[in-house]
């Protein structure tokens, strides 16, 4: 039995707080509303959330500085609220770890659906499936373990991944030697289309690298394809 996902929405507009929790809760999640900074970090310390929404501008301390302490002690899954046409929000959102982002005015539906995705990656949803036969892929001494959702390094440390940078790499660790394009590996990591000027692959590729290339400003294992995407060149190995 998979208890219901919870969510915590993190906005300022009391009206949209209310939409937002009456529509998550007719589809079946347990909800919880914060007005401010101050009021999530209260309510992450008194309950366990699935998934935050948070939007960008509040009043007093912002989405951004909130997504980043979340980041600096959670791998918890957050969708930022930004404003519409706002690109340079949403890339510094994504910068700081946010898993997707949807601009406002935004449909409910839109929102439902971009939830469902980031906890169906995280393993959260309601009938999401194990990964097949608990396959674990290993390159160049890195283990990569979809079912634990972990990454080790050679030497055997845990490496913290978001969301969207573990299943970024797990894309490209089922497709090696293998240009991918930032269409598909929006489908493979989000089950999503492209959007004009959708610059999140590329911000969350390179936090990616940050994490596991030598030389991120000349990276090894994930090479730029001019005009055609990346390839992640290594050999890999499953088990």
């Amino acid at each position: 039995m998979s208890r219901s996902p919870h969510i915590l929405v993190v906005d300022d507009d009391r009206e949209i707080r209310d939409l937002v929790a009456r529509f998550l809760t007719k589809h079946g999640y347990r909800v919880d509303t914060a007005a401010d900074g101050r009021a999530m970090m209260q309510a992450l310390g008194q309950g366990r959330f699935d998934l935050v929404v948070l939007d960008l501008m509040l009043p007093g301390e912002d989405g951004l500085s909130l997504c980043r302490r979340l980041r600096a002690d959670s791998t918890l899954p957050v969708i930022m609220l930004t404003a519409i046409g706002e690109e340079t929000d949403r890339i510094i959102g994504l910068e700081m770890g946010a898993d997707d982002y949807l601009a406002k005015p935004f449909n409910p539906r839109e929102l439902l659906a971009r939830i469902k995705a980031v906890l169906r990656r995280a393993g959260a949803a309601p009938g999401h499936g194990e990964p097949a036969a608990n396959e674990v892929f290993r390159f160049d001494g890195w283990r990569l373990d979809p079912a634990r959702r972990e990454l080790r390094s050679p030497d055997d440390v845990l490496v913290p991944l978001t969301g969207g940078e573990f299943d970024l790499l797990a894309a490209f660790a089922r497709h090696p030697k293998r240009v991918l394009s930032r269409e598909q590996l929006l489908d493979l990591t989000r089950g999503r289309a492209a959007v004009p000027f959708d610059r999140s692959i590329d911000v969350q590729l390179s936090r990616l690298r940050r994490k596991i290339e030598a030389d991120p400003r000349e990276p090894a294992m994930i090479k730029t394809v001019r005009g055609g995407g990346y390839i992640f060149t290594r050999d890999v190995e499953r088990r």
